[in-house]
This record gives structure tokens, C-alpha cells and sequence, in this order.
């Protein structure tokens, strides 16, 4: 039942970057030129998110576990260091200069276009390489 469960919520999360435009490189980078053709309408896609989220975090911290029974562990860190610092500087430019961010990127790859492809791998690369020689690096 969980693999059930999952799928259908990676393909509600699916069709929401579809439908909002979030995995179009293009929208989102005209979204984030805010000193040329700025287009709006993804700031009331993360305006909505971000309320689902806060709500859904909000009764999550009132429970132990999960619908399907598995314990809820919230992160518990609230310290602002360089790991933390480094990787939002390394997300948001790498969101900036592609457009991409990892989940529509995944979604993008169904499209078969050679950039959102491209970008796909050499984010799993670099995933990999962190993994193999960065594990400990910033500490």
C-alpha cells in the first residue's frame, strides 16, 4: 500500500508542475526576471504550495505517525550553516541560470527535449559526485 500511495503522490505532484508551468524552463526564468518580461503567475503557484505546506506541517506536528502508520520525524535543526548556506547559494543559481530545480526537471525529461535531458544527468552526476568525494566537506 505505501508504493501505492507514493506513486499517486508523485503523480498529483506531476501534474501540478505540469499544469502551473514550474517545469517549463522558460516560465521560470521569466518569472525570476524581475527586471525584464517578468510573468507573475508562478508566485501564486508558490504562494499556494506554500500554504498546503504550512498547513500540512502545522498537523503534522501534532501527530506521531503518518496516515500509513510510519513515525513522522521533522527536522529538528535550526542552525544556519555553511553547508546550509552553500547549498541554497548552489539551488538557487542553478535554478536561475536553467530554470530547472530537480523535481521539474525530472518531469521535463519526459518531454525528451536534449537540454532538460542534459540537465537531468549532469544533476544525477553531481548528486553522485557529492556522494563519493564532498561527504563530510564543509563540516
Amino acid at each position: 500500500m505505501p508504493l501505492v500511495f507514493s506513486f499517486f503522490c508523485g503523480l498529483l505532484f506531476c501534474l501540478g508542475l505540469l499544469i502551473s508551468g514550474m517545469s517549463n524552463p522558460a516560465k521560470v526564468l521569466a518569472f525570476l526576471d524581475l527586471g525584464g518580461r517578468w510573468d507573475p503567475s508562478l508566485a501564486m503557484v508558490m504562494g499556494g504550495a506554500i500554504t498546503v505546506a504550512t498547513l500540512a506541517f502545522a498537523l503534522a506536528r501534532r501527530r506521531s505517525r503518518s496516515w500509513l502508520g510510519d513515525p513522522i520525524e521533522l527536522p529538528n535543526n535550526k542552525t544556519v550553516d555553511r553547508r546550509l548556506v552553500a547549498g541554497g547559494l548552489l539551488f538557487g543559481v542553478g535554478w536561475g541560470l536553467a530554470g530547472l530545480c530537480p523535481g521539474p526537471a525530472l518531469v521535463g525529461t519526459s518531454n525528451g527535449v536534449a537540454l532538460i535531458v542534459l540537465f537531468f544527468l549532469a544533476m544525477l552526476l553531481g548528486m553522485w559526485l557529492h556522494d563519493r568525494f564532498m561527504t563530510g566537506w564543509l563540516k
